[in-house]
């Protein structure tokens, strides 16, 4: 059985978070959680909370147990962008685009 958590509207955009993404599938729970909280990135603290949601979904919701969960797939999505402006030299102004993620982590039992 699948068990999925989604964290939406996370302040770092996709293609940074899916750096730490890619290194999660086919990994028990407890090693992902493990290595997201030694990773060097200030971002894996944000998927690692993911991760321990899916887990207390798959435990709380469905009785599987937290000891034999894999995870399946791990991805992010864009979100909405913010966009702003900044003052630049010679009174011109530069885009400043601030931008969002949706981090989805899909869990399963052995």
């Amino acid at each position: 059985m699948e068990v999925s958590a989604t964290a939406k509207y996370l302040p770092v955009s996709a293609r940074k978070i899916r750096l730490v993404l890619d290194q999660l599938p086919g990994k028990r729970v407890d090693e992902a959680i493990m290595m997201l909280r030694f990773l060097p990135t200030p971002h894996a603290r944000l998927v690692e909370k993911v991760v321990k949601s899916a887990a207390s979904n798959a435990e709380n919701n469905y009785a599987l147990d937290a000891e034999a969960l894999r995870i399946k797939r791990a991805y992010a999505g864009e979100s909405r962008t913010l966009k702003r402006f900044k003052a630049k030299a010679r009174g011109r102004v530069a885009p400043i685009l601030r931008r969002t993620s949706h981090v989805t982590v899909i869990v399963e039992e052995q």
